[in-house]
């Protein structure tokens, strides 16, 4: 299992539109992908529970992958992140 930190910097946060690219992402890979914020967890493959998170600007993110892509999956999500949040 691999694990990154990382702090949105979106002034809107983690908002319907880059959530649905953050799935669509999260898809490309065959391994179990998780975005935790402040204890609670959600699968990264299914939006409304990204969205049920509130993740906002500033609030800082765990995400975990876990299976066969897992390098692929942290680096490509990671990348996401970066370019998008």
């Amino acid at each position: 299992m691999l694990r990154f930190e990382y702090t949105v910097t979106d002034p809107e946060g983690f908002h319907a539109r880059p959530a649905g690219m953050f799935v669509k992402e999260a898809k490309k890979y065959d391994c179990v992908t998780t975005v935790e914020k402040n204890g609670k967890k959600a699968d990264a493959r299914k939006m409304f529970g990204l969205m049920g998170l509130g993740i906002k600007s500033g609030d800082t993110i765990a995400i975990s992958v876990e299976g066969a892509q897992e390098e692929e999956a942290a680096a490509g999500l990671k990348a996401f992140m970066e370019a998008n949040l």
